[in-house]
């Protein structure tokens, strides 16, 4: 891959934040820096895992392999690695992964003199999963409430967990995680499928300048927020996504132990309904 001009202005050494220039280096067209170490060891240490784990289980289905946590009798202690210590050695692994990843990513934003957008959103992410396997079992007292690692185990676990509060889909700050979800798709549909309406002409027609795009959805809606605006927007309704999912999940149990249905009895006790 061809070096770009202005990286070898930036492809310099500091910028780092810990490692010093020990591993302030590329490889190819991938920066490593000592985070980019640490996720490497992280990873390959955490699927080394999930597949030992797979290995002592009874399949080696990829639909059925399940690395669960430990039983809720355990607590917070340390369990055996065959009762649910794999778990959660696999479970340090992969935040160490996804933190030394958000962390070079701030090393390259430093590097490049950008702001840290990326990996605020990202940091998003990741407070969402560790919400789920480190904040909430730690507020209910056993790793247990943790979910399990595997595709239909994991699948199961979410059922599970939403028929214990009857119906999940009444828990209030689900319907604003899935309302964020669904207009981030529609965002992101709008914006892609304008800019390449714009810069992808037919045969023949001149590429369109960013005033086109701001005019389109001025007729359209009557507002355009501008080139710059969009992607505010895009970054806030993405990151409130990945927030109110991860309330949605610490409220249930910690905070909420009966049916999510019953939490709207103050809605139907207003007095306007009376």
């Amino acid at each position: 891959m061809a070096v770009l001009s202005f990286e070898r202005k930036y492809r310099v050494r500091g910028g780092t934040l810990i490692g010093g220039d020990l591993f302030d280096f590329w490889i190819g067209p991938f920066y490593v820096g000592f985070f980019g170490v640490t996720t490497a060891f992280f990873a390959a240490l955490g699927t080394a895992l999930i597949i030992y784990g797979a290995a002592i289980g009874p399949t080696w289905n990829p639909w059925l392999i399940n690395i669960a946590p430990p039983d809720i009798s355990y607590g917070l202690s340390l369990a055996p690695l065959k009762e649910g210590g794999l778990w959660q050695i696999i479970t340090i692994c992969a935040i160490g992964a996804f933190c030394s990843w958000a962390l070079r990513e701030v090393e390259i934003c430093r590097k490049l003199g950008i702001g840290y957008h990326v990996p605020a959103a990202f940091g998003m992410a990741i407070l969402a999963y560790v919400t789920l396997v480190v904040f909430r079992p730690l507020l209910m007292g056993a790793w247990g409430y943790g979910f399990p690692y595997g595709i239909f185990p994991h699948l199961d676990w979410v059922s599970n967990t939403g028929y214990q509060y009857l119906h999940f889909h009444y828990n209030p700050a689900h319907m604003l995680a899935v309302s964020f979800f669904f207009t981030t798709t529609l965002a992101l549909g709008l914006h892609g499928a304008l800019v390449l309406s714009a810069v992808n002409p037919a045969k023949g027609e001149v590429v369109k300048s960013p005033e086109y795009e701001d005019t389109f959805f001025r007729d359209l809606i009557g507002y355009s927020v501008g080139t710059l605006g969009i992607h505010r927007v895009g970054l806030l309704l993405a990151m409130n996504a990945g927030f109110w999912s991860a309330v949605c999940i610490i409220i249930s149990g910690p905070f909420w132990s009966r049916g999510w249905p019953e939490w709207w009895t103050w809605w139907l006790n207003l007095p306007i309904w009376r």
